[in-house]
């Protein structure tokens, strides 16, 4: 399977903003963009003006990065959005939230998306007490997710849903961290969804 081995605080670096890419690091001050706000590379620092496909470019490939999807994975998931009824746009946004990797993350069952990818894959999750190791089988609202019992022992799931209880937990979905399962309660809506994303222009790129 492809993966994308591109360092995660670089990545950050290149898009100028924390996509909370390394889990408990991306809130301490180690953070990359802490220390280093601009971008990689020799000439990082220069200011210079992008052009309007340059703009929708970087934010596609922030997206991309924040939810972990290579680019076919990510053009996949854009025309099942298209296909669908309704705003585009939010409808991609809640295509991307409703993947399993990403609903684990949420519940505080791993420290950053790739750790709950890692996760799905090592069948430690439960939809609807059927094991799935498919990191982007999409959620249906009602669905309970769990961790299955063999994996709750591991310390590493524990420690990150006791860090989960001290970050908001996102309005539509409901977790008990003490038992380690929880409830893909609902669909989010796009106010309730990072202001910092701007996904028209994602649908600007690719409607040319």
């Amino acid at each position: 399977m492809a993966r994308n081995l591109n360092p995660k605080c670089r990545q950050c670096r290149r898009e100028k903003e924390k996509l909370f890419l390394k889990g408990d690091k991306c809130f301490t001050e180690k953070c990359a963009i802490e220390r280093r706000n601009y971008p990689p590379g020799q000439h990082g620092q220069k200011k210079t003006r992008m052009s309007d496909y340059a703009v929708q470019l970087r934010e596609k490939q922030k997206i991309r990065r924040i939810y972990g999807l290579l680019e076919h994975q990510f053009r996949n998931v854009y025309k099942q959005a298209d296909r669908q009824k309704g705003v585009t746009g939010e409808n991609l946004l809640q295509l991307l939230e409703g993947r399993l990797d990403n609903v684990a993350y949420h519940m505080g069952f791993g420290a950053s998306r790739s750790e709950s990818r890692q996760i799905v894959r090592h069948n430690c999750i439960l939809v609807n007490d059927k094991r799935v190791n498919i990191p982007s089988f999409q959620v249906s609202p009602g669905d309970k997710i769990e961790v299955a019992e063999h994996a709750k022992k591991y310390i590493r799931i524990k420690s990150s849903a006791e860090i989960a209880k001290k970050r908001n937990i996102p309005s539509w979905v409901e977790v008990d961290s003490d038992n380690l399962t929880g409830v893909y309660k609902s669909k989010p809506e796009r106010g309730d969804l990072s202001s910092t994303i701007n996904e028209s222009l994602v649908i600007e790129l690719y409607s040319k």
